[in-house]
């Protein structure tokens, strides 16, 4: 029953306040110290936090220089650069030696230099289409820095709920422990039955797991913070920030006015130019290449060297290349229907994210200001009143189970409106701007 009743892994608050003050400086209760030194290391030999604090803009940092999709969609681009500087290329002259008659006074041997020009604009339609492609790159990339943000704040503050949790496990620790001790006096006073001891050490056992537990929950924070910058090992020290620096509820209009850069839609876009680029390539390719050609001829008869010019062009009587322009008209459409659906999507995720924030927003503030105070001094009162013998122990604990879970609430809410705010700049992109006029000079062929 009391499992039930006293869930400690909702990790107790001692204030709400508490959540304001930097997590770099938040201490455990000294029951739980064994704990806390068995916590994850940052170095293999020195404990979290003789490593220097890690912020937001540190792990931001960190991420953009070291996370390995981001060098992979880096990589893409110089790769798309190297196929645009490809297509600027003409074709290679041909030189061709012909020999008739193995007999050296019938042999006649020519030389001859062929070159194909190519017709009906090829060579900038293939130009155009590797710009656009170079412009696909450089969206994918700007889409995968959007989503790489996004994951390390969203782990950030994964990381800042875990500390906190810790913190707030060892207050809930010296909460039970001061509850054991009031109800062992009073049981050694003959005021009440052993059996409230009995239930406080049940409550002060429990409070111990749940340390154990925010322990793990920090260290699997710290890993997946870690890996996303680039550092698996997780050598920093704590996360600085405070939860309570709550992100701002953005207006409908401001989501509006982002939306249309969005990072999925901007590669969308660049994706139907590049599919419209490709489409003009294959239809300028009904057009014939023709072929010069011009030698030299030395006859057997007169040993003279005659002059040789050519024309050459292929006749387009079957394969007028009908079925690659149908091709690639068709994925044009496809094109424009994919981003027509990533208007959609990106409109519905934006949407639902600034709901999520609205609501958070909304749940922190009225847990900070009615619930979590309230809670707090019908604790303060059971706990008094059971000490001078007026209310059943049951009593504090129920109003212990009620605290914690407002000031559990409470943290909650503060991680869901960081999350949320996370995921609007996920979909919507935050670009650097340094990073955007690097990529806008590379896609110009």
């Amino acid at each position: 029953m009391y499992r039930l009743i006293l869930p400690l892994s909702v990790a107790a608050f001692a204030m709400p306040a508490a959540l304001a003050a930097p997590m770099s400086a938040a201490m455990p209760a000294p029951a739980l110290a064994s704990t806390i030194q068995a916590a994850p290391r940052g170095d293999g030999g020195g404990a979290i936090a003789a490593a220097p604090p890690l912020t937001l803009a540190a792990a931001l940092a960190l991420a953009l220089r070291a996370n390995p999709a981001l060098a992979a969609a880096r990589h893409e681009i110089d790769a798309r650069d190297g196929a645009a500087q490809q297509a600027a290329l003409r074709p290679n002259p041909q030189l061709q030696v012909l020999v008739e008659d193995a007999r050296g006074d019938a042999r006649s041997v020519t030389v001859q230099l062929n070159q194909s020009l190519e017709l009906g604009g090829k060579r900038a339609a293939r130009m155009l289409a590797a710009g656009r492609d170079l412009d696909v790159g450089a969206a994918e990339l700007r889409a995968q820095e959007a989503d790489t943000r996004a994951a390390v704040v969203q782990a950030f503050v994964d990381v800042l709920a875990a500390q906190e949790g810790l913190r707030l496990a060892g207050e809930a620790d010296a909460l039970a422990r001061e509850a054991s001790r009031i109800a062992a006096r009073r049981v050694r006073a003959g005021q009440v039955s052993p059996v409230e001891s009995s239930r406080a050490g049940v409550a002060e056992a429990a409070v111990r797991l749940d340390g154990q537990l925010a322990v793990s929950a920090l260290a699997g924070a710290r890993l997946r913070l870690g890996t996303l910058c680039g550092d698996p090992q997780a050598r920093f020290g704590l996360a600085d920030g405070s939860l309570e620096a709550l992100p701002a509820l953005p207006a409908d209009a401001e989501l509006a006015r982002r939306l249309a850069g969005a990072p999925a839609l901007r590669k969308a876009r660049a994706e139907l130019e590049r599919r419209r680029a490709l489409a003009q390539v294959e239809s300028r390719r009904r057009t014939p290449d023709l072929t010069v050609s011009v030698g030299l001829k030395r006859a057997p008869e007169d040993g003279r060297a005659q002059a040789i010019v050519g024309l050459s062009m292929p006749l387009p009587w079957s394969d007028a290349n009908q079925g690659n322009l149908l091709e690639a008209l068709r994925r044009v459409d496809k094109a424009g229907d994919e981003l027509a659906g990533a208007e959609l999507r990106a409109g519905a995720e934006v949407a639902a994210a600034r709901a999520r924030l609205r609501d958070a927003l909304l749940e922190a503030a009225t847990l900070k200001d009615e619930i979590v105070p309230g809670a707090r001094g019908a604790y303060d009162a059971a706990a008094k009143g059971f000490e001078f013998g007026k209310f059943a122990f049951l009593d504090v604990l129920d109003a212990q189970r009620t605290l914690l879970q407002a000031r559990s609430r409470y943290l909650r809410a503060l991680s869901d409106a960081h999350q949320a705010a996370a995921e609007i700049d996920r979909v919507l992109g935050a670009p650097d701007q340094a990073t955007d006029q690097k990529t806008e000079q590379k896609t110009t062929p």
